[in-house]
């Protein structure tokens, strides 16, 4: 019954989309109607002769009122459908309610989560938001639902009825009773009463904390010297700091060298306000978790994960009147495994991490020899001017060949041949968006239709957040009368607006988020599974992000990029050379970037495993040296802006864990031929078809169940995953 948009993230005055190119791309006239909407001044009909539709065609969402509207309407939905389910004899029908009742609050509540977010008007994003809390504290009561329980209870302890199931239904089934579980169903009446308060008061402090990650930091403008100005936003009397700054290129010129260490410095500078809601959160997450009978939330959040072992037997069962849990003693073994691993990990890069170092300080000496101490704002500019000097990969070099419409061209070229599927832009209804830059594709397949639709965030706004992300808007269901929902999605970007002189050119570190973005997008539209509970990418946080990485396999073979990246003034295409290159660069610190992976992932477990009653920061502090190796600044505070802490809590390891097995499918499926109809068939059929509605090593290996045991390592990259069948 959880109700929770995924998202992926990797890694927050509205402007008119287009301006007028001086030189137009020669090859714009043969390109699809996909490349040609981000590639030409945006066109809007003259609205005001048309009907207002609503955000997302939702007729309600005219106005911020709208929101009060389908909240009761979802709600009273809810009293309906649970009539219905907690009197329905044990069968099918039992699932179907299940999961139109969680429908029926997804639709509304994964709506509003985004808008909250993302809207430009603070009055949407305020009634947005008490629509999520008031949601959100509908689903816990439900999840502790005695009388709701025991009608799905029945159902699965009934043999006979669940042999008649199909394997989809069966499993959607028992993930219901595992949300169940973990809410504590179990418990007596109060101490539900008690988890039902606290996951509230969770919702709450996980939408106080997103919000505090994203706000910049203001300093009065007196106090940074003045030749630095102009590489922040201005405010008045202050200067904004709205981020880390951490690919400005500033040490090629004298005076711009503090521009990356005074953006690292204010940004992260420690707020007393948000270290009190962090330290709350986690509080409240570790107490929730010991109620409901883990020792602690990292145990509870990895019940349901690619991670875990099959040898896990926790159960519930009915008895005089309430439910009891019983645990087998292997759930503990399974956290240790996980810390294992990622400890080995450490010490398996750790020689190539210190070569990475070394690196990045003689370089930072030959260009800033007064100052040589290699700091944390150092890690990623210095990495990326190795690459540039022993590869030549200056990105202004490529960007040219990736315009924006390119790239759009080139995912559909890819989708077309892989999956027969094509990006059809439509036009927006009046109301439909939240701002004028938002496209809208539709995604048709070849024989099957229209399979749902994508909205396209994809440019900078103020107050927009500045992580790359998906959302779900609406999941792919069966219908009743036959028909299916069409899934709705929205991603959201932050590239930069066109200029007069040239459409938006992204480098190729933008183009690779495209394609990670657009892999959790198909993930969503080539999903049929029967309920929208295991739609797309609801599944197991650790396999949401397979897809998603395996795009940028695609993104970084030439194959691929060589239908489409052209410059944008001559249409030449990209040299095969440049993209070697820039293949090879890759592998250039490839190790520090993966420590530095490492140092989130093991923080986050830290933060969600046995309270250590001390600061966050000193936390953060010790794990940094442990696992990072560069210098805590003093006065910083860069657990406040990890974002992840929320939608991937106890989960950050994902990453690892996804790239992994991205890694085996590419080697195993792609590698061979990028473009194969039949693989990318098959790959559909077998893996993005079944959201979470099948077990994710299953779809991954096609046998019984296996668990993780050891990641590989060569050359700094995560390799292999190796499986061990039990």
């Amino acid at each position: 019954m959880s109700v929770c948009a995924v998202r992926a993230v990797r890694g927050l005055c509205t402007r008119r989309l287009w301006g007028t190119f001086s030189v137009p791309c020669p090859t714009l006239s043969s390109w699809t109607p996909a490349g040609a909407a981000f590639s030409a001044p945006a066109s809007r009909r003259t609205e005001f002769l048309h009907q207002n539709v609503g955000l997302f065609g939702v007729p309600e969402l005219r106005s911020p009122e709208g929101f009060q509207q389908v909240e009761t309407v979802a709600l009273r939905d809810t009293e309906q459908l649970l009539e219905k389910v907690c009197s329905c004899p044990p069968g099918v029908q039992t699932v179907q309610l299940f999961d139109q009742l969680s429908d029926s609050l997804c639709r509304v509540a994964d709506l509003a989560d985004f808008i909250k977010v993302a809207h430009p008007d603070p009055s949407y994003r305020e009634a947005a938001e008490r629509t999520c809390i008031n949601i959100g504290t509908m689903v816990e009561k439900l999840n502790t639902n005695v009388e709701l329980c025991t009608s799905l209870k029945n159902l699965l302890d009934n043999e006979e009825v669940m042999s008649k199931l199909d394997p989809e239904t069966r499993r959607v089934a028992e993930l219901f009773m595992f949300d169940f579980e973990i809410s504590g169903i179990h418990l007596n009446d109060k101490k539900r009463k008690e988890a039902v308060n606290l996951n509230v008061k969770l919702l709450d402090l996980s939408n106080q904390f997103l919000a505090g990650c994203h706000m910049p930091n203001r300093i009065d403008n007196r106090i940074l010297p003045e030749h630095i100005h102009q590489h922040f936003t201005k405010d008045g009397k202050y200067i904004q700091i709205e981020g880390l700054h951490a690919d400005s290129s500033d040490d090629l010129v004298k005076h711009l060298r503090m521009v990356r260490e005074v953006a690292y410095k204010i940004f992260l500078y420690p707020n007393a306000e948000m270290m009190r809601i962090l330290a709350e959160l986690l509080a409240c997450r570790d107490k929730l978790a010991r109620l409901v009978g883990y020792e602690s939330y990292a145990h509870r959040a990895l019940k349901g994960t690619m991670a875990k072992s099959p040898v896990l037997t926790e159960g519930l069962f009915l008895h005089r009147g309430s439910f009891e849990l019983f645990t087998a003693d292997h759930r503990q073994a399974l956290r240790q495994v996980l810390l294992s691993l990622i400890s080995s990990i450490r010490v398996s890069i750790n020689p190539r991490t210190q070569m990475d170092f070394r690196m990045m300080r003689e370089m930072k000496t030959k260009l800033n020899p007064g100052n040589p101490e290699l700091m944390p704002w150092d890690h990623s500019y210095f990495s990326g001017v190795i690459r540039a000097e022993r590869f030549n990969i200056e990105p202004s070099l490529y960007s040219p060949y990736f315009s924006l419409g390119a790239c759009m061209e080139g995912l559909n070229a890819l989708f077309t041949q892989l999956y027969g599927v094509s990006l059809l832009a439509e036009q927006p209804s009046r109301g439909e968006v939240w701002s004028e830059d938002v496209r809208k594709l539709a995604v048709v397949h070849e024989t099957e239709g229209l399979l749902g639709y994508i909205y396209c965030d994809f440019f900078y706004r103020q107050d927009k957040p500045h992580q790359d992300c998906h959302f779900t808007i609406r999941g792919g269901r069966c219908l009743e009368d036959g028909q299916y929902q069409l899934p709705m999605v929205v991603l959201m970007l932050n590239l930069p607006h066109p200029s007069r002189a040239a459409p938006t050119l992204l480098s190729p570190g933008m183009m690779e988020n495209l394609f990670h973005e657009m892999g959790h997008a198909m993930h969503s539209m080539l999903g049929r599974t029967r309920y929208q509970h295991v739609t797309g990418t609801r599944c197991a946080t650790d396999f949401a992000e397979v897809p998603s990485i395996l795009m940028e396999y695609f993104a970084s073979d030439y194959r691929v990029i060589s239908q489409f990246a052209r410059h944008y003034q001559t249409g030449q295409p990209l040299p095969q050379s440049m993209v070697t290159r820039l293949c090879e660069s890759k592998k250039v610190c490839g190790a520090a970037d993966t420590q530095l992976q490492v140092f989130y992932s093991m923080l986050d477990q830290v933060y969600h495993g046995t309270p250590q009653n001390r600061l966050t920061t000193d936390i953060m502090i010790d794990m940094q040296k442990k696992y990072y190796g560069l210098p805590y600044v003093p006065n910083t505070a860069w657990q406040l802006r990890f974002s992840h802490l929320i939608g991937y809590g106890a989960k950050y390891y994902s990453y690892l864990m996804s790239r992994a097995v991205a890694s085996m499918v590419w080697k195993q499926c792609f590698l061979k031929d990028p473009l194969n109809r039949e693989t990318g068939e098959r790959y559909r059929r077998e893996m993005l078809a079944h959201g979470g509605g099948k077990e994710p090593m299953l779809m991954v290996e096609g046998k019984k169940p296996v668990t993780s045991k050891f990641l590989h390592h060569k050359d700094s990259e995560i390799k292999y995953i190796l499986i061990s069948a039990q």
